[in-house]
């Protein structure tokens, strides 16, 4: 293991990933995975597919995945980028760039990196909370009403699309010293962090969503029916979609309820459900929910709101 990692050093974060310690000496990559309770053939599955961007992946080997291993690497993903980089990046944005409100592209970037960042919160917080739990129990032989993972496929986005044109917009944009070493860190941090994102997607497109979709080809066949997981955005009723739009255009409570011809009691109301369903609080979130689930165009977008 230790000779894959000198050659390979961005495997470290892979080894994190599936809960991989170091300080294994001269242990093979079959006796350190087997030691932490990792199945080899899948860890050696993703390290493969990440070293090689063109390679094809064939059905064989998604049939020896072993799909508890790989979610363990995607759940440890997720709390990578949501508790830990993301939150850095944050940090040392604010440290480089001048966010008062004097500097309206410094603080136009913080909002949009907020706004981004409440976005994937939501996006990776599904998968916790809706799409691992629904695995857990085809693998348990139950499956689960109005729900599988071309459900999942049909809404899962290209989360790092949106930070690569925050990259964007700050190189173009936002005029900065050369000497600003920290500013120059946190841009080459998105850059990275962009393309993690990428693998990310890939590996839960290409190798998770096949996996599960033929975990449920082979467990419908006898499956004792679940009762399904509470409602989510496929619960949405029309008034409640019409609210969640109006909010991404930065319509106020009142003007909501002036456009649509409801009360303000009403659209408070339908708003704590919208919430309670979808697990979004901010209008930040619903809006980027709204683009996402093309309930609005983005010309239609003012503003990002935080509030």
């Amino acid at each position: 293991m230790s000779t894959v990692i000198t050659r390979n050093y961005t495997l470290l974060q892979v080894m994190s990933r599936f809960g991989l310690s170091l300080g294994f000496g001269d242990k093979t990559v079959a006796e350190v995975c087997e030691d932490s309770g990792v199945e080899t053939q899948t860890f050696l599955d993703v390290v493969n597919f990440l070293a090689d961007e063109g390679l094809e992946v064939s059905s064989g080997m998604i049939r020896t995945l072993h799909i508890p291993t790989l979610m363990t690497y995607l759940k440890n993903a997720h709390s990578y980028f949501l508790d830990f980089k993301f939150p850095n990046i944050r940090r040392k944005l604010i440290e480089s760039i001048d966010c008062s409100k004097n500097n309206e592209i410094a603080f136009l970037i913080l909002k949009f990196f907020d706004a981004y960042i409440e976005g994937v919160r939501v996006h990776m917080n599904y998968e916790n909370e809706r799409v691992f739990p629904y695995v857990e129990a085809l693998l348990e032989n139950k499956m689960q009403k109005n729900f599988n993972i071309h459900v999942f496929a049909s809404h899962h986005d290209d989360i790092d699309e949106k930070l690569k044109e925050l990259k964007n917009i700050i190189i173009t944009y936002y005029p900065t010293k050369a000497d600003n070493n920290t500013f120059y860190s946190v841009l080459f941090d998105i850059f990275t962090t962009e393309k993690d994102l990428a693998q990310h997607n890939a590996i839960e497109n290409k190798l998770f969503i096949p996996a599960v979709s033929q975990l449920e080809h082979e467990v419908s066949k006898n499956a004792t029916i679940k009762e399904d997981l509470p409602a989510d955005e496929e619960g949405l009723s029309k008034r409640e979609k019409e609210i969640v739009a109006c909010v991404a255009k930065g319509m106020a409570n009142k003007e909501i309820a002036e456009t649509l011809f409801i009360s303000i009691h009403t659209v408070l109301t339908h708003r704590k459900n919208i919430a309670k369903k979808l697990q979004i609080h901010s209008a930040a979130g619903l809006t980027i929910y709204a683009i996402v689930n093309k309930l609005v165009e983005i010309d239609e977008i003012k503003d990002i709101s935080l509030q």
